[in-house]
């Protein structure tokens, strides 16, 4: 079997984004719904880890979820958890404080947001990002920790990110979720497909993420070679209001079954 046509049989995993799940409990004072029992009925239903977006200004995540969700880690030694976030806001912090506590972390996604930004919607540039993120990726994988950024579907780019010394990218993937349905949805297929070629070629690892549902999920990961990990929260913590956790976690591993 060639290179390829392995990339496209692997099963890609599913990181759960808890973040919508923190933002209902932040509306209220009673510590419900609980991120731990999520992440472990996510877990129990077979997500192959957890994945969180603090932001400084603590909309959904809180820095103690952090913490707590790194300990539900600890009793599922196969799985992985996944921290988004900008570095130079607070996310080297909340890194270095689970190090520290010797709680695991196994990946770290570098976002380029601004404070207060509403949602991720663009991924880092170079050359001219290229500077300042050499030395926060040489810090995290000093600690031991895969570090992947998140790009834009350019393939031009991915040399430059293999360069400044990252282990993954992952594609920033609403532009495939706007056009799903559309005369555009082949060529935006066919344009992350390139994207993910052109990070394979240079050695880096795909991962994708944003606006991935149940309807978009399983042509992409048909289509788009060797991606390792998809991250979902949104629409994912949506259907599981309707279906239960584990009913949507199932889903959407059915979703990333080798067709």
């Amino acid at each position: 079997m060639n290179m390829q046509s392995s990339q496209h049989t692997a099963r890609t995993a599913l990181s759960v984004n808890l973040n919508k799940v923190a933002w209902v409990r932040n509306t209220r004072h009673l510590a419900i719904p609980s991120l731990t029992r999520a992440a472990n009925l996510c877990l129990q239903a077979g997500a192959s880890g957890i994945t969180v977006h603090p932001r400084p200004d603590e909309r959904h995540i809180r820095v103690d979820d952090v913490r707590d969700l790194a300990a539900v880690l600890q009793s599922w030694p196969d799985r992985e958890f996944n921290i988004e976030g900008n570095p130079f806001h607070n996310l080297m912090d909340c890194l270095m404080d689970l190090v520290q506590r010797k709680l695991p972390v196994h990946q770290v996604t570098f976002v380029p947001d601004a404070h207060g930004q509403f949602t991720s919607d663009h991924g880092w540039s170079f050359p001219q990002d290229a500077p300042r993120l050499r030395p926060v990726i040489a810090q995290a994988q000093a600690l031991g920790v895969r570090v992947s950024l998140f790009m834009d579907a350019e393939t031009v780019q991915m040399a430059a990110a293999k360069e400044v010394g990252a282990d993954r990218i992952e594609l920033y993937t609403e532009p495939y979720a706007a056009a799903w349905g559309t005369s555009t949805q082949e060529a935006q297929l066919q344009r992350f497909a390139a994207a993910a070629q052109a990070a394979h070629a240079v050695g880096l690892g795909v991962n994708a993420g944003h606006d991935l549902n149940l309807a978009n999920l399983a042509a992409f990961v048909r289509t788009v070679p060797g991606v390792a990990e998809v991250s979902i929260g949104h629409a994912l913590i949506a259907d599981a209001l309707e279906l239960g956790y584990c009913a949507a976690v199932r889903a959407y591993l059915d979703c990333l079954l080798p067709r």
